[in-house]
């Protein structure tokens, strides 16, 4: 079966609401694939993969890792064999003192990869889908190689070919509506911006009451999702508050059910992102999807390219849109707000009379998540300069000058990836609500794994 009729097997498994059965692991096999790996080279001996789809995902793997020597963002998480990671390291280190030649290298594998996987003729259903998922990264990757070898690449073109969704254009008069209401909402001297910046400024949570308040909320999402998910046994995460980065929170997977959390203190750090972050980068979010990856995916069913994470790749609006919808889930109509002004207003010693303004300030900037894809979108295709993005960013992030450019360094940094906090965030709440079981649908966007275009199939077809 050629991979054209594996695509059309796999949306078809996707809009019967199935997903690829896992094969089953013998019971006397009590090693995870990795740790089979590492036994064989630790005894010299190479280690035979089942099949020829087992071999190309772990071809993927040390491409990915090999990549990631000259990408230092591509790779966000690995869990597989130290020695490949090792040996990446080890070959990028010999091509050094020649750049063009290492990325004739990757570029020469990940076309020889793509043809081996349209190539392939699958034993089941189950390697069928399994393939058309690492066709999908590999051809992702092969985008991003463009993005970091300098050839044009639109932001349209980057969203489409890594993040296997098509972006809307956006007409920006549209949110001047929203623009109106959050002017009217907080009346005053300055600009619109000026004006949210100082109100939540104020609910700004005191430098030695992060840790507590931090804690308690990230708790309560763990109390919440452990009502509905079995987490495996000694999963944990560690914490660290750090300086000078693009971004306000980021979960560092370590494998073996460990994350590190490192939560930006560049800016005041505002009430409501205890729970935001919290739920997000820990509980239900990065930390779990990636937990249930290891868990089912890699040591479940012995897929050992899920040992690898590209954090540009098709499965990023699943990623950011499950950690932000997740906050929804967690904490559905007011919960989130009742407990803040409950449990964390006071923890921080803030006004619990201003969580509902806070709360309908909230409502009203959700409604401008998109006008950041735009802005993105003419700063990456030089529509805009710098200074003409930064404003225009500052206008519609509705914060400070220098919180707007740090918003527009992560786009400098992270490109197109934007969109998978709203874009995404909008295809998992289609998904999630459109079923009877969300906590279980929820589950199985982390699990199938689902992408984009996987979940507009399936609700085209409803």
């Amino acid at each position: 079966m050629r991979i054209l009729s594996a695509i059309l097997l796999s949306l078809a498994l996707v809009a019967c609401g199935q997903e690829a059965p896992p094969p089953a692991q013998p019971a006397a096999e009590a090693q995870t694939i990795v740790e089979r790996i590492e036994a064989a080279e630790a005894a010299g001996a190479p280690f035979e993969f089942a099949s020829e789809l087992d071999q190309i995902a772990a071809e993927y793997v040390r491409l990915a890792l090999l990549f990631g020597t000259i990408d230092a963002n591509y790779v966000d998480a690995y869990h597989g064999p130290a020695s490949w990671r090792q040996a990446a390291a080890a070959t990028s280190h010999e091509l050094e003192d020649a750049p063009q030649e290492r990325l004739f290298v990757i570029a020469a594998e990940i076309d020889r990869l793509i043809q081996a996987i349209d190539d392939l003729e699958f034993a089941d259903d189950g390697e069928a889908f399994r393939a058309v998922q690492l066709l999908k990264t590999v051809r992702a990757l092969a985008v991003r190689f463009n993005v970091v070898a300098g050839k044009p690449v639109s932001f349209d073109e980057e969203v489409a070919g890594i993040y296997d969704v098509a972006p809307p254009s956006y007409d920006l008069s549209q949110y001047d509506a929203v623009l109106a209401e959050i002017d009217a909402l907080l009346p005053g001297e300055g600009s619109t911006a000026e004006r949210v910046d100082a109100f939540r400024n104020s609910l700004a949570i005191p430098q030695d009451k992060l840790q507590a308040v931090f804690d308690r909320a990230i708790a309560e999402c763990r109390t919440r999702t452990a009502a509905h998910f079995d987490l495996p046994d000694g999963e944990h995460f560690r914490m660290e508050f750090v300086n000078d980065k693009p971004w306000s929170g980021y979960n560092y997977y370590q494998g073996g059910f460990e994350s590190l959390i490192q939560i930006n203190t560049d800016f005041p750090i505002i009430i409501d992102r205890a729970v935001d972050l919290g739920c997000h980068e820990g509980y239900p979010g990065h930390h779990v999807w990636n937990l249930f990856i290891e868990e089912e995916l890699v040591n479940g069913r012995g897929w050992i390219e899920y040992t690898v994470n590209p954090l540009f790749g098709p499965f990023g609006p699943m990623a950011e849109g499950s950690g932000n919808y997740g906050i929804e889930l967690a904490f559905p109509g007011d919960e989130k707000i009742n407990f803040e002004r409950e449990v964390l207003f006071p923890m921080a010693g803030l006004d619990p009379a201003l969580a509902d303004k806070l709360d309908a300030l909230n409502a009203l900037t959700g409604k401008l998540s998109h006008a950041t894809n735009e802005v993105s979108r003419r700063y990456l295709d030089g529509v805009l300069d710098r200074a003409e993005a930064a404003a225009m960013m500052q206008k519609y992030y509705l914060a400070s000058a220098e919180k707007s450019a740090q918003r527009l360094r992560f786009v400098d940094t992270y490109r197109a990836y934007v969109i998978n906090y709203n874009i995404g965030q909008d295809i998992v709440r289609s998904y999630v609500e459109a079923g009877d079981d969300p906590w279980g649908r929820f589950r199985r966007i982390l699990t199938a794994p689902l992408t984009a275009s996987d979940i507009q199939e399936d609700m085209a077809a409803r």
